[in-house]
């Protein structure tokens, strides 16, 4: 398992897009570590994405502490139709990268304020 750890500042408006170095696997955990001081103002908003494809890795709005999420995407079968467990719960699958980065946009985060997102690649 490989750790990317991404040191984010946003810019006066609260804004920042930043990225992680390219690498492919299957993304096992996104961290988000807030700082006890010049951490992003409470109520910050989270999209991270997978640069090239846009494929969603974690979305959330309104984020005031640290975080940890384990992403998962939905299967399908092999005619495209959403796989399930039992006929009702849905398969879910790590996200994978293939020579990509990952992409992270924050709103609302406050001026010059930082945050790290420690990202584990299986």
């Amino acid at each position: 398992m490989r750790r990317q750890k991404i040191v984010v500042t946003t810019a006066s408006d609260g804004t920042v897009t930043a990225y992680g170095t390219k690498c492919s696997g299957k993304i096992h955990s996104v961290q988000y570590v807030k700082p006890s001081s010049g951490s992003y103002t409470d109520g910050v908003d989270f999209t991270i994405t997978a640069e090239t494809t846009g494929e969603n890795i974690w979305t959330e709005s309104n984020v005031n502490a640290s975080a940890v999420r384990y992403p998962r995407a939905p299967t399908h079968t092999q005619a495209g139709v959403a796989a399930t467990l039992d006929g009702t719960v849905a398969a879910l699958d790590k996200i994978a990268l293939g020579n990509d980065r990952v992409k992270i946009v924050l709103a609302q985060g406050g001026n010059a304020k930082t945050g790290t997102f420690h990202v584990l690649i299986d």
